[in-house]
């Protein structure tokens, strides 16, 4: 699968929407929880990360930027579970000195893509910088995703001026989708799905050097003892690829499941050994051929590729 075609584009992402962090004691409280390094997350900088259960699941995924003129912390998450994650952030705060503030009403996310969008001083990943009165940043996660936003609708009205045409929220999925990136509980299972299964690692979700943080010790063992049998992969069919939550099969075995959609494309967690090698046996689903691809940005283990 290449990725997809497409003039400059830029989309609105009701599905994910802004949950603020402020407060003397707000960078410390994160760096406890989450997979990624808050020091690194300035005006200038963005990073992704996760929420993990203690036993290393995943709960949450969210880009954090900072905003300049108050120092907040803006977490752009999945609009349907934004209120869970504020409620487990508030059993974590305890007497930390932190404000949660859900900003949905001011604020609107959205990603800039295309095959060649470029913006001044976005050039590698995570790089911010003012948009209006909101924030432009360069996917944290692959360079060639293009941008994400955070800014008022007012902000946004500038991009038509800037050659860039709205699409819908539909034609960004098909963009991702075949970049192979995930869109947080479509494509991660709750409590099930790991960090390293999910990409997160390539992805630069993880840092490895930042200390403790919840979940980190699977995450970790995973990394390190090779654990990783499974991973997330872009998919594409001749027909519509069947609903999320389908069983792959290879020769009648279980050995993978169907997660986001889109039209002809999609994301699956599938058995590393079902894929990575060349083989006659065709993988299907709901009797439908389906044909895995490995992006450029994953990192297979080498005796999978021999």
């Amino acid at each position: 699968m290449t990725e997809n075609a497409q003039d400059n584009s830029y989309a609105f992402l009701p599905n994910r929407s802004i949950l603020s962090v402020s407060g003397p004691d707000a960078r410390q409280f994160l760096q406890g929880l989450i997979s990624n390094d808050m020091r690194k997350v300035s005006p200038e900088r963005a990073i992704w990360a996760a929420l993990l259960t203690p036993q290393g699941k995943f709960l949450h995924d969210f880009f954090i930027t900072e905003r300049a003129v108050d120092g907040a912390f803006l977490l752009e998450v999945e609009t349907h579970r934004r209120e869970d994650l504020t409620k487990r952030l508030k059993l974590y705060r305890l007497r930390a000195k932190v404000d949660l503030t859900d900003e949905s009403n001011n604020l609107v996310v959205g990603a800039i893509f295309g095959d060649s969008v470029t913006w001044p001083q976005l050039t590698e990943e995570g790089v911010a910088t003012s948009f209006g009165t909101g924030i432009i940043y360069k996917e944290p996660r692959l360079s060639s995703a293009g941008l994400r936003f955070v800014a008022s609708v007012q902000d946004v009205t500038s991009l038509s001026g800037k050659g860039y045409r709205e699409v819908s929220a539909g034609d960004y999925d098909q963009w991702r989708l075949g970049l192979g990136l995930p869109d947080g509980s479509r494509d991660l299972v709750l409590e099930k799905a790991t960090l390293m299964e999910s990409g997160f690692d390539e992805l630069h979700g993880i840092d490895w050097n930042k200390g403790c943080y919840i979940g980190q010790e699977l995450t970790a063992r995973m990394k390190h003892r090779g654990l990783v049998k499974k991973r997330l992969v872009p998919i594409s069919a001749a027909g519509t690829i069947p609903e999320p939550g389908t069983i792959i099969l290879k020769d009648g075995t279980d050995v993978g499941e169907i997660r986001s959609t889109c039209g002809r494309t999609g994301l699956a967690l599938i058995k590393i050994d079902a894929f990575a090698v060349p083989s006659a046996i065709p993988l299907i689903s709901a009797d439908q051929e389906i044909t895995a691809h490995v992006p450029s940005w994953v990192k297979l283990p080498e005796a999978k590729l021999t």
